[in-house]
């Protein structure tokens, strides 16, 4: 698993990232589906106590999730690179699976708007999507190179699966770091759009603030140079002979994973 450095942020001190944890707390079975974001039963006793002593605290860090934080802290601190620091943490956490940050080196999305610039957090958490959005920047992304971890992975892989998140903010950076080692022909991207809605965050919006067309065909647009193949959900059937039209073989399926992913899965991995 490759994921998303964007979003990553500092706070007092820590890399928060925000992608990576996601994914290896997911894989640990310790995720919060009811917050969207952390470990499950959180408390919040050191945010609290930073609250009491001054500092902003919009961005909420559970102390499970601090400890994360520290630990990754302290790995960085001695040495270790942002992909051995992930690594250890997939194995004491018991996830034979790797998840993989994109770059070793620093990448962060800004997201420019009519109100000045803010980090994906800060726009996300602590504006509330207010501002209305102009562009996304990749501060960095010029430095920044895929991995040998992650070149590896891509290139031993016999199908790569473009997740259905947001293709501006969650696919974009890694796109933009690792893009190149991708081949196409076995590349497949999982709409991230069903019957004109996002199951989560705010795709939607981000595309119409953009420009772009808010459908499971433009999302294929956006793919084109990197992928062959298309999921398109049950209820967008109709949209598969235009995604077809752009040169990709299209599987229609339901892609709405209520069923942990196993469904999904299935489909793709049968095509």
């Amino acid at each position: 698993m490759v994921a998303n450095t964007g979003d990553d942020e500092e706070f007092w001190g820590l890399l928060v990232c925000p992608d990576v944890d996601a994914v290896i707390y997911r894989l640990a079975g310790v995720f919060n589906e009811q917050a969207g974001y952390g470990q499950q039963d959180e408390t919040f006793h050191a945010l609290e106590m930073l609250e009491r002593l001054g500092e902003h605290t919009w961005f909420r860090i559970g102390d499970k999730d601090l400890g994360v934080h520290v630990v990754r802290a302290e790995m960085l601190r001695r040495g270790a690179t942002l992909t051995e620091a992930c690594l250890e943490l997939c194995r004491r956490f018991g996830v034979r699976s790797r998840v993989l940050p994109m770059s070793d080196q620093r990448v962060r999305t800004r997201c420019v708007t009519k109100r000045g610039t803010f980090s994906l957090q800060e726009y996300f958490v602590r504006e509330r999507l207010e501002p209305a959005l102009i562009a996304i920047e990749l501060d960095g992304i010029e430095a920044a190179r895929p991995t040998s971890a992650v070149l590896h992975a891509l290139d031993e892989a016999d199908l790569v699966v473009i997740g259905p998140s947001n293709p501006l903010i969650s696919i974009d950076p890694i796109l933009r770091v690792a893009g190149a080692a991708l081949r196409p022909e076995r590349t497949i991207a999982v709409t991230p759009l069903v019957g004109g809605r996002a199951l989560k965050g705010p795709t939607v919006e981000m595309m119409r603030a953009l420009g772009m067309e808010v459908s499971p065909v433009e999302v294929a647009r956006h793919y084109r140079e990197v992928a062959s193949g298309f999921v398109l959900d049950e209820a967008d059937r109709e949209m598969a002979q235009a995604i077809e039209a752009l040169g990709y073989a299209v599987t229609v399926a339901r892609t709405v994973m209520d069923d942990g992913g196993r469904r999904l899965a299935a489909a793709l991995l049968s095509r």
